[in-house]
């Protein structure tokens, strides 16, 4: 569904844009996924509507057939990028789960501000933020992705997200046109 309105108590979730992800080999230039993801928090804190910024410092247990890292990350592996500029009112949730809702307290986070709609932006398309789209979706919230806000190091994996699962869970559409919907609340 392409995109038509925001609720007035719209919160933006950024996936997953810390140091120990944005140096990965991505399909989409990652200098100007974090700009676009900046300006959408930028524009949602001019307008004081709330802004969660989301790391991962793990993984679900469990086996898979493909291997993952196991062990200590690098120093500074899940920290926040500068570049989102992270202010004291900002919310900051570390999931180990590929979703921001599964075993983390950002949905109550949310309800207690009164927020009706969530944007996400981040990385991985097709892991993280999909999976926080479906989170979303199932407990309640309307959905809209900033979809020129997001990359995946695989791009069969980013192109089925967009052209098939986002368009179920809610509306898709670019930062700018985000922005541009943005109620005009100010702090």
């Amino acid at each position: 569904m392409a995109l038509t309105t925001l609720d007035p108590n719209t919160a933006l979730v950024v996936i997953d844009l810390q140091k120990g992800l944005v140096g990965l080999p991505v399909i989409d230039p990652i200098g100007d996924v974090i700009a676009r993801a900046c300006a959408l928090a930028d524009s949602f804190r001019a307008r004081g509507l709330p802004v969660a910024l989301v790391n991962v410092a793990g993984g679900a247990p469990g086996r898979t057939e493909q291997p993952r890292q196991t062990g200590p990350r690098p120093d500074g592996w899940t920290d926040l990028i500068p570049e989102l500029n992270r202010q004291p009112g900002d919310l900051v949730v570390t999931k180990r789960t590929w979703g921001a809702f599964a075993s983390t307290d950002l949905e109550a986070q949310l309800r207690a501000r009164g927020v009706t709609q969530v944007v996400i932006a981040g990385v991985a398309t097709g892991t993280g933020v999909e999976s926080t789209a479906r989170q979303a979706y199932e407990q309640g919230f309307n959905v809209t992705l900033a979809i020129d806000a997001m990359t995946d190091t695989r791009p069969q994996a980013h192109d089925y997200s967009i052209k098939n699962v986002f368009p179920r869970l809610g509306e898709t559409g670019t930062s700018q046109a985000i922005i541009d919907l943005l109620p005009a609340r100010s702090v």
